[in-house]
């Protein structure tokens, strides 16, 4: 990924930056490796009332963080700040920003209603060409929704300087899990992308795999052995009510995932020692074979049209990926590299298919074009596994697990051009991390 800024000189010495001031509006495009991020600033919320104080000076601190993490912006920290914003509407001091270097500045002033109303306005300016990024917005919200109000903000601040959607009004659900190796409880669990407003969505009674959200972000599909068997059940998030899909009851089902209308399902069967892959119609109940060959077809994934299919097969004698059309036919293969390869999953931009990787005993995550090219490993790790994509196609999520008898999996994060390696924060162990689209 490489970043320029269009403007000034964010990511090269190229002289001084005032030579730039007038080439036109801030802005990061991101095509290859990075050099050094963007400075920015984000200046204390103003509260506009007494009960918004410490919800504002929160928000500002998680619009800080979420681009930061980002690996693309740096924050300036406040006491380098030689201006304070105390008036949402006052004139910016654009000489004292420019004086610490700051080339982006976030504005915003919070208020409380007595009801519990949540207003959060922002704004956003160019400092080194004197001008605001677009019109200031507002966001209204629930009190307790104000970490979800200061995603929003920051997918607009992301937005208008990459040009590319945000992602950091999203959730990822995830199998937290707990105990020894030899007698791990997992549990199905949803939460912010960055760790926070953990939620369980069901108790440790079994085991559970593989969950994956539908494109409306309203329901996942997840494999249980509650039946002693793999089973494939579908969980509304906010009810948390649950059914069991109506598939092979008898045979072992798993790794499901949606099709992109919402109202299909992929899934792998195996009985009488065959595993291959079936698609299920939600509404009419119908079940189609997609694959029929003599091997394990499994981890099916869809194009972000609907029209493919890309999933992982060992019909050609070691595991590889494939394409198919979404009602199935005679498959190509797209992977030629050393080594094993699982766990396909499409971008949701549709240019790059991510992937797991397995050689000369190291695990990778890494990502190919659509018809096997330009393939990048991100990751290398005694165990890197099961990659989810960001609704923008720009960062990945997986499942890195330590080597040993006391090894633990987390989740971690890594954007395409193999850097910004995160560990997310959460609560204990995980793997099986799926990320949501945007919230709306």
């Amino acid at each position: 990924m490489k970043i320029k800024r269009i403007l000034a000189a964010a990511f090269m010495a190229l002289g001084p930056l005032t030579a730039f001031a007038q080439q036109g509006p801030l802005r990061i495009e991101i095509t290859e490796g990075v050099i050094e991020p963007l400075p920015f600033a984000v200046a204390s919320f103003v509260p506009e009332n007494t009960g918004a104080t410490e919800v504002a000076g929160q928000i500002a601190q998680v619009i800080g963080q979420n681009l930061s993490g980002t690996g693309l912006f740096r924050e300036i920290p406040r006491d380098a700040f030689i201006s304070q914003i105390t008036n949402f509407d006052s004139p910016v001091q654009y000489a004292d920003w420019k004086a610490i270097n700051a080339q982006a500045l976030v504005t915003g002033a919070v208020n409380v209603a007595g009801d519990g109303r949540l207003v959060v306005k922002f704004r956003l300016f160019d400092v080194f060409s004197e001008a605001p990024l677009g019109d200031g917005l507002q966001f209204v919200g629930e009190a307790q929704d104000w970490r979800r109000m200061a995603h929003k903000v920051s997918d607009q601040v992301y937005s208008r300087i990459t040009g590319e959607s945000g992602y950091f009004d999203s959730r990822v659900v995830f199998v937290s899990e707990a105990g020894p190796k030899n007698a791990r409880e997992k549990r199905l669990a949803v939460m912010d992308y960055d760790g926070a407003n953990l939620q369980f969505l069901t108790d440790s009674s079994a085991i559970v795999l593989a969950p994956r959200f539908s494109p409306q972000g309203d329901r996942v599909l997840y494999t249980s052995y509650e039946t002693g068997f793999p089973q494939i059940y579908e969980l509304n998030v906010a009810s948390v009510q649950r059914r069991q899909l109506n598939v092979a009851a008898e045979s072992m089902t798993f790794a499901p995932r949606y099709a992109p209308n919402g109202q299909t399902v992929v899934y792998s069967l195996a009985q009488r020692g065959n595993t291959d892959i079936f698609s299920l119609n939600l509404g009419s109940g119908q079940s189609t074979r997609l694959t029929s060959a003599p091997s394990i077809e499994t981890a099916p994934s869809f194009s972000p049209d609907g029209s493919q299919i890309v999933f992982e097969s060992d019909r050609s004698g070691t595991q590889q990926l494939y394409i198919m059309p979404a009602t199935g036919g005679e498959p190509r293969r797209i992977s030629f590299g050393q080594g094993r390869y699982g766990t396909p999953v499409w971008s949701p931009r549709g240019d790059l298919i991510a992937f797991t990787k397995q050689n000369q005993g190291r695990f990778h995550i890494g990502v190919m074009r659509t018809d096997g090219s330009e393939e990048r490993l991100l990751t290398a790790s005694f165990l890197d596994e099961g990659p989810t994509w960001a609704p923008n196609g720009r960062v990945l999520m997986f499942t890195r697990e330590t080597a040993g008898a006391a090894g633990q999996p987390a989740l971690f994060s890594v954007d395409i051009s193999g850097r910004n390696l995160r560990r997310v924060p959460i609560q204990g162990s995980g793997s099986d991390p799926a990320w949501s689209p945007l919230l709306q």
